[in-house]
């Protein structure tokens, strides 16, 4: 988020953003933007808010009932939707900031929800790097990873991405701040503008969030299709659809809004026609790259068996007058009937 007041000779034009990284070129006008951000974007986050937070927040409430019986994957599983918690948490903040075009909630909530978001954004990404190397470990190296695979060892890994995120996170904590511009609105983001801080920013964004995920994704993944092809396991196509489903969607909700957002960055023609269309090209992946978030649980819970009858339990035991003992009859024959190799690593 910037804040760019740029003068000619007679006309101020204010460039101010309203979020991450969303600003607008000088001198180009940037109403028909802010109208389109208006709608498109106040509804998008709402959506993303509400399912969301359903979802992540089920997932919570599973791994929080069931804590007993965690393991290492549990762990990284809850974790992750912690941190999509975290993020989603913000959405609201910045729907009603683009509806009202102005931030009205004070100088110590810019600098809160500013640095949550960061947080949320990376933490996200990295519980996903970690999520595909444990699953690697088990299924690849599953007699080497038996002996660190405790919840000892979880509880490290998670302490670790945590800071990580917070450590990469510190210039937005740091440096946004509520600031003014012409017409007197109140507009939160950073304003530093220095070459230096862009490049850390395009950098953190580009590699942290896309290039290096996506490379352990793959060198992980090819690894762990090529042990599940050597099996006879029926589930086992099941499952490398599920791989290539992962890799696939990550690669389309993230790899587009890190592409426009290093057009922007190369600046490559003053036109002004070129420069809407990047910064429209950014506003839309942006908030489409923000609906993985809703996608998490699905991938990474919502498809395995244990996880799924868990939740249904639990569901059920918030239901008066649910039959109990029919759900957890089915519970036992779903534990029974589920495969007992690699494949039901992966697919938990």
């Amino acid at each position: 988020m910037t804040d760019e007041v740029s003068t000619t000779n007679t006309t101020m034009y204010d460039y101010s953003a309203y979020f991450d990284g969303v600003d607008f070129f000088s001198p180009c006008s940037n109403t028909t933007m802010k109208e389109f951000s208006k709608v498109f974007l106040a509804t998008l986050y709402s959506v993303v808010f509400i399912l969301g937070f359903i979802g992540n927040g089920l997932v919570v409430c599973v791994s929080v009932k069931y804590r007993k019986q965690t393991s290492l994957t549990d762990i990284c599983l809850c974790n992750l939707a912690l941190s999509d918690l975290v993020f989603v948490l913000t959405l609201p903040f910045y729907a009603r900031f683009v509806v009202k075009q102005q931030w009205t909630f004070g100088n110590f909530m810019c600098h809160f929800i500013s640095g949550f978001y960061q947080v949320g954004f990376f933490s996200s990404i990295f519980f996903m790097v970690v999520m595909t190397l444990d699953r690697y470990m088990l299924i690849v190296h599953a007699h080497r990873a038996a002996r660190h695979h405790t919840v000892k060892a979880g509880i490290m890994v998670v302490a670790l991405v945590w800071v990580l995120s917070l450590c990469i996170s510190l210039p937005s904590w740091i440096f946004t701040k509520v600031s003014t511009n012409k017409s007197g609105d109140a507009w939160c983001g950073d304003t530093i503008d220095d070459k230096v801080w862009k490049h850390f920013n395009l950098v953190t964004t580009n590699v942290l969030g896309l290039i290096l995920p996506l490379l352990v994704m793959i060198v992980c993944y090819s690894r762990i299709i090529l042990r599940l092809m050597s099996l006879r396991n029926l589930k086992r196509h099941r499952t490398v659809k599920l791989i290539i489903f992962i890799m696939v969607i990550f690669v389309v909700f993230w790899a587009p809004y890190n592409i426009s957002r290093f057009l922007k960055f190369l600046d490559l023609s003053d036109d002004c026609t070129w420069r809407e269309n990047v910064q429209l090209s950014i506003t839309i992946t942006e908030a489409i790259a923000f609906t993985h978030c809703c996608l998490n649980p699905i991938i990474y819970a919502f498809v395995g068996q244990k996880f799924m009858s868990r939740a249904l339990k639990m569901l059920m035991s918030w239901i008066p007058f649910s039959s109990r003992t029919s759900l957890d009859s089915s519970s036992r024959k779903s534990s029974v009937s589920r495969s007992s190799d690699v494949t039901s690593t992966f697919v938990m």
